[in-house]
């Protein structure tokens, strides 16, 4: 989506507006994408586009243009040119004066379209082809593109894939531009071969413009959703929010192999994490169907038989009140010390760095050296091994030793330092919250109601529409995750279900979550120091570190 210049919604006549239309409608507004609707399976029974225009009205957008008649007359009726413009003072005016003139119409709806005032509604019976060609007309006659190939180059990366030889190709769009066989692109990566794919099959080209959309192979580190020649990157609005260990037979296939395929499927879906602690490989995911296509690509592409041990949640850690942690390290003809304070931030901050330390008790190369070491991994918490967030770490003061400082010191010392002060601090678990919309028939409120409550649901007040009651709420997903299949049988299928990931809160179990983890927080990352005596280094534990430190930080007390 994020390299659609427009899109078309297909609607049942029949079904009208299901759970995953407006999943899908959510996801083209959040990428800002001008959308067409057609009306499909008009010849069904029970079909009433009426009844669906007014559906998608109310639980998409007041905004649908009713073009049935324009795709069939080629000539707009009074209430469309009306509809038309309501949006344009001037078109306004000029329809009470001189009446509706179709080329300034258009003109004027093309505008409209492009930027997601109207969404123009069409249809028709795609399995006959009856009002596809005139959907297509106007469609054509509605949309417009302003690519300019003369431009600097810009693109976006869409999709990466293998193919079968193993070879990594990056899908680019071209937003502006020109690109060429041998060109390097924004960042000094070769082009050595263009391709045109259509399905699984493909020609090379030697040039691509803006508006086209090409594959290169070879290229490293190009992510979907990274952007070529501009500064802006595109988040893919996914988050797992649950992981389960890879079960696999390791005499068959080593470790290192069913890594380096899960590796490849990471690497082309944004949505999958793969991680690998000592030979234990975990997989996180969206969710358990993720899981079942995860399985059949593995055995579709690498011929591996592979399963899936139970999902859990994953969890996160921060702290509740700031921290400082020393970091000491120096074994013999080494030497750094830091100081750093955590602070607690809003959450969704991730962990970030400030330093208060001065220049002159801290060169400026050492301090930039500190905080790429802050941000060069994912730091871990000491509560259960979760990833830490939503925390500031404020470089306090540090010390280098003229002769004996190297970059690799400041990197323990740096992370002995985060570690130390999560040992002293008030540590808190958070747990994801999902947050849902489900519809369901109006006479279920009732069981609907008693079941998200005793879930412990956040459920906003109820919407009715016709026969169907709307429910929106959050919930720790802890619990909710396994109530979805329950809501399926609850509803007997006709419920509609939509789940997201909403934020991180507290855990409401932390205590007990905590002691089944069986988590050593010294057996990970050490929040110990080592320090030098009589020529040799000694560790000294993460409790007695400040009765050893070179340096005070009793002014940032």
């Amino acid at each position: 989506m994020s390299v659609m210049d427009y899109a078309v919604l297909i609607v049942s006549c029949a079904e009208g507006v299901q759970s995953h239309t407006e999943t899908v409608w959510q996801l083209l507004r959040e990428y800002g994408v001008p959308v067409m609707v057609f009306l499909n399976k008009l010849d069904r029974a029970g079909a009433n586009p009426d009844r669906v225009i007014r559906q998608m009205r109310s639980r998409l957008s007041p905004d649908m243009l009713d073009l049935r008649r324009y795709q069939t007359e080629s000539r707009f009726s009074n209430e469309e040119a009306e509809a038309i413009a309501e949006r344009d003072e001037e078109l306004l005016e000029r329809l009470f004066s001189t009446g509706c003139e179709d080329s300034i119409w258009l003109d004027a709806l093309k505008v409209q379209v492009a930027q997601r005032l109207v969404f123009p509604v069409m249809a028709g019976v795609a399995l006959e082809g009856k009002g596809v060609p005139e959907f297509l007309r106007v469609l054509s006659a509605i949309t417009q593109t302003d690519r300019k190939s003369d431009a600097p180059l810009t693109a976006r990366c869409y999709q990466v894939r293998h193919d079968a030889g193993g070879q990594r190709l990056t899908f680019l769009k071209l937003l502006s531009g020109t690109l060429r066989v041998k060109d390097e692109l924004p960042g000094g990566q070769k082009v050595n071969e263009l391709r045109a794919y259509h399905g699984e099959k493909y020609r090379p080209v030697d040039t691509a413009f803006a508006g086209d959309i090409v594959a290169i192979p070879g290229l490293e580190g190009i992510r979907p959703g990274d952007a070529v020649g501009m500064d802006e990157h595109t988040r893919f609005r996914t988050e797992p929010m649950m992981a389960a260990d890879v079960l696999w037979d390791e005499k068959a296939i080593p470790a290192f192999r069913m890594m380096q395929a899960l590796r490849i499927l990471e690497d082309e879906e944004p949505t999958l994490t793969v991680t690998e602690t000592q030979g234990h490989i975990a997989v996180h995911v969206m969710g358990r169907i993720q899981l079942e296509v995860l399985r059949q690509l593995l055995q579709e592409r690498f011929g591996f038989a592979a399963d899936f041990g139970p999902t859990h949640v994953l969890y996160r850690e921060t702290i509740a009140a700031p921290s400082i942690g020393v970091g000491h390290y120096e074994p013999l003809r080494h030497y750094a010390e830091c100081h750093v304070r955590l602070v607690p931030t809003t959450p969704g901050s991730g962990v970030t760095f400030r330093s208060l330390c001065h220049v002159d008790t801290l060169s400026l190369n050492w301090q930039r050296l500190i905080a790429g070491h802050v941000s060069e991994k994912q730091h871990k918490g000491v509560l259960t091994g979760a990833p830490l967030t939503d925390v500031e770490v404020q470089l306090l003061t540090g010390r280098a030793h003229l002769k004996h400082t190297e970059g690799g010191d400041f990197r323990q010392a740096t992370y002995r330092a985060i570690r130390n002060a999560l040992m002293h601090a008030e540590s808190v678990l958070l747990e994801p919250v999902a947050g849902f919309s489900l519809r369901a028939p109006a006479d279920m409120y009732g069981s609907l109601a008693g079941a998200l409550s005793r879930l412990q649901a956040d459920v906003d007040v109820p919407e009715y529409e016709e026969d169907s009651v709307i429910l929106r709420g959050e919930c720790p997903y802890a619990v909710f995750a396994p109530w979805q299949e329950d809501f399926l049988s609850l509803t007997h299928g006709r419920g509609a279900l939509r789940v997201w990931m909403s934020r991180y809160a507290p855990c409401r179990e932390q205590q007990a979550i905590v002691e089944a983890s069986g988590y050593n927080p010294c057996a990970d990352d050490s929040p110990d120091s080592v320090f030098c005596s009589h020529g040799a280094g000694f560790v000294v534990p993460w409790n007695e570190v400040r009765s050893y430190m070179h340096m005070s930080h009793e002014e940032f007390q």
